[in-house]
C-alpha cells in the first residue's frame, strides 16, 4: 500500500453516518499508508482531515451548489484526470460507486467499493437491478457494513463481498454527551423520545409520527426530532394537521446530538431500509434503549435479533406504538436488553474495523 497511492472517492460531503465513517477511515489510512488523496467537490472538509491528506477538487465554488448526481459526474472527471496522469493507484469509493467502478475498469486500475445502504429501497426496478449487479461486479472488492447486507448481495445479485463493521468510538460519544445544553422541552412527567436521522423518505418519519398520535391517547409523551432533509416541510405539515405541535419538537442537524440523546428515555429509528445505522450504536454507547424498524439491513444485527433492543415491523405504526408502550411499562426489562447490547459493542471496536480496511486495501 505504501508503493501505490490510495485515492478515496467521496464527491459530496453531507451530514450523516457515512461521513462519520469516511473521516475516521481516511485519517487512519493516512497514518498507515502515508500516501492518501481524496477526490471531493470542496476543500471545506480539510480541517477534519490529517493535514498530510491531499484534497483533489474541481476548484470551482459553483460546483458546491449543484445537485448530488452532478457532483458525482464532475468528480468522476476529476478522478479520471488524476488516474490518467498516475495509474499507480488504488481507488476506494464511498459514493457514486457505479460511476467509479466503471471508470476504474476502463482505465485498468484497482477499485474497492464501500456499499453503504441496502439496495432494498429500489431493487424491484429490473433495469437498476441489472446495472447494480453488472457495475458493482466490476469492482475488485466490495465492502459492506453488516453480515445481513453481505448475505443480501449474494442472494439477490450473486455478488461476493466482505463485511467490515462501522467503527464506533464509545469514549468520544460519552465525552460529547457530557456537554451541558439548555433544553426545557422534555418533562419528568412524560416519556421522552428522540429520533435522530436525515429527514428523507428512507427514514420514514411519518411512521414515527403516526405511532406518537396513537400513544398520546394512553400516555404523556414528548418527542424530539433532530435532522434536516427534503421531507422537512411535509413533516411539519403533518405535525400541524394532526395536532402534535405540543408534543413534537424539531431541531435541525447537529454536529453533537449526544447531550440530547443522553437526556432522552428512548431512541426510535423508523427507517424503511439501512446499511448499518450508526445511531443505534451511538444509542447503545450511552446505554439508551433503542426501538428500531426490522428493516434491511443492520438493525436486526446490531440489536441481536431483539436481545439488545426492540424491533418493530417496518412501516407499521401500530406495532411501533405497541413497542413504545411496552418500553414504558417494562423499563427494567428493556434496560437489561440495552446492557446486553452495550456489552456486544466490542464487535464495532474502532481499531478493529479500521485495521480491517487497511488489510483489505493492502491485499488488493
Amino acid at each position: 500500500m505504501t508503493k501505490k497511492r490510495t485515492i478515496i472517492f467521496m464527491p459530496s460531503i453531507e451530514d450523516g453516518g457515512v461521513e462519520k465513517n469516511f473521516f475516521l477511515i481516511s485519517n487512519y489510512l493516512q497514518l498507515k499508508s502515508k500516501n492518501l488523496s481524496i477526490v471531493t467537490i470542496s476543500k471545506k472538509i480539510q480541517h477534519k482531515l490529517n493535514k498530510k491528506i491531499k484534497l483533489i477538487t474541481p476548484g470551482i465554488k459553483y460546483f458546491e451548489t449543484i445537485g448530488r448526481r452532478k457532483k458525482f459526474i464532475i468528480c468522476i472527471l476529476v478522478l479520471m484526470k488524476e488516474i490518467i496522469f498516475n495509474r499507480n493507484v488504488i481507488v476506494l469509493s464511498f459514493q457514486g460507486n457505479v460511476y467509479c467502478a466503471l471508470l476504474c475498469k476502463l482505465l485498468f486500475v484497482k477499485v474497492i467499493i464501500r456499499a453503504n445502504t441496502s439496495p432494498s429501497g429500489w431493487s424491484n426496478n429490473k433495469l437498476k437491478k441489472f446495472l447494480y449487479k453488472f457495475l458493482y461486479g466490476l469492482a475488485d472488492l466490495i465492502i459492506v457494513n453488516s453480515l445481513e447486507f453481505k448475505n443480501e448481495l449474494k442472494r439477490r445479485f450473486n455478488l461476493n463481498s466482505c463485511c467490515i463493521y462501522n467503527p464506533i468510538d464509545i469514549s468520544k460519544i460519552k465525552r460529547l454527551s457530557r456537554k451541558k445544553v439548555n433544553f426545557s422541552f422534555y418533562s419528568n412527567q412524560s416519556l421522552n423520545i428522540i429520533n435522530i436521522s436525515r429527514l428523507s423518505e428512507q427514514k420514514d418519519l411519518f411512521c414515527f409520527l403516526k405511532s406518537l398520535k396513537i400513544i398520546t391517547k394512553k400516555i404523556k409523551v414528548k418527542a424530539l426530532i433532530i435532522g434536516n432533509g427534503n421531507q422537512l416541510d411535509n413533516i411539519k405539515k403533518y405535525i400541524s394537521q394532526n395536532k402534535l405541535t405540543k408534543i413534537v419538537k424539531i431541531k435541525g442537524f447537529m454536529k453533537n446530538p449526544f447531550p440530547y440523546l443522553k437526556k432522552s428515555d428512548l431512541l426510535v429509528l423508523s427507517s424503511k431500509y439501512e446499511g448499518s445505522p450508526n445511531i443505534l450504536l451511538e444509542s447503545l454507547s450511552l446505554k439508551k434503549t433503542a426501538i428500531s424498524s426490522n428493516c434491511p439491513t443492520g438493525p436486526r444485527e446490531i440489536l441481536d435479533n431483539g436481545k439488545g433492543g426492540l424491533l418493530f415491523k417496518t412501516g407499521n405504526a401500530n406495532d411501533l406504538a405497541e413497542k413504545i408502550l411496552y418500553f414504558n411499562k417494562n423499563k427494567i426489562k428493556c434496560y437489561k436488553k440495552t446492557l446486553y447490547g452495550y456489552k456486544r459493542l466490542s464487535r464495532f471496536e474502532t481499531n478493529l474495523s479500521l485495521n480491517s480496511y487497511f488489510k483489505k486495501i493492502k491485499g488488493v
